[in-house]
């Protein structure tokens, strides 16, 4: 079985104005995405659309590690960009555009079963600062009660969380769902109703704009 998943990833979010959206969405597509999937540690990718939240479009590589964006190969894509690129690459074309590199922190490792599954059909996506006096009870919470909790959730498929080790806010948890729909059910409005994170870390925490969006997968495509 391929391995399909790391310790790190490459995630970047982009808004794009209407006039560009096809040509951005075939470059991504037929160009972009091959060509970074050729380089060494870059293990898999998907795109998705907002369907809450935001910004629009966003980008995942699932990368061996983060070292992966330091190889000859890499650096040579990104130092050498195609016309197509320089014409449609979301630095260029995109709005509110964000890069960040982040390094898995929970689970400590992924199982067997995790390695070689593909990329979720919709995901859950919350950026969030942490007070520096709440961080220790925030990550004990959301790794020993919260994220057990959600799991047991029908449609949640897994949860990773990371530290943004370049862009910000610091902190990323993925969730990765059957369908875009979980975040409505019953059993997770239920859930999020239980949930005792604020009363047992003593404060809150902020997200970014546009946090949590919930995506759909649009690139590989779902058949459903």
């Amino acid at each position: 079985m391929a391995k399909r998943k790391g310790t790190a990833l490459l995630v970047v979010y982009a808004d794009v104005d209407v006039e560009n959206d096809a040509e951005f969405n075939a470059w991504y597509n037929e160009e972009h995405v091959p060509e970074r999937l050729s380089a060494p540690g870059f293990l898999d990718a998907a795109r998705y659309e907002a369907l809450r939240g935001g910004p629009r479009y966003l980008a995942v590589y699932e990368l061996e590690s983060a070292d992966a964006l330091q190889t000859p190969e890499y650096r040579h894509m990104s130092e050498n960009p195609t016309d197509w690129t320089r014409r449609m690459s979301p630095n260029v074309v995109g709005r509110g555009t964000q890069r960040l590199v982040c390094t898995q922190i929970y689970p400590s490792e992924n199982d067997d079963h995790v390695m070689g599954r593909g990329m979720a059909p919709a995901l859950q996506i919350g950026r969030m600062d942490v007070p520096a006096d709440i961080e220790e009870k925030y990550n004990y919470y959301y790794d020993n009660e919260r994220t057990p909790a959600n799991l047991q959730i029908p449609g949640c498929l897994h949860v990773r969380r990371y530290h943004v080790v370049e862009g910000s806010p610091k902190y990323l948890t993925m969730y990765e769902f059957e369908h875009e729909k979980v975040p409505e059910t019953v059993a997770w409005e239920n859930q999020r109703k239980q949930d005792r994170m604020h009363d047992y870390i003593g404060g809150s925490y902020g997200h970014a704009h546009g946090s949590p969006g919930v995506y759909r997968r649009i690139l590989p495509p779902r058949a459903f």
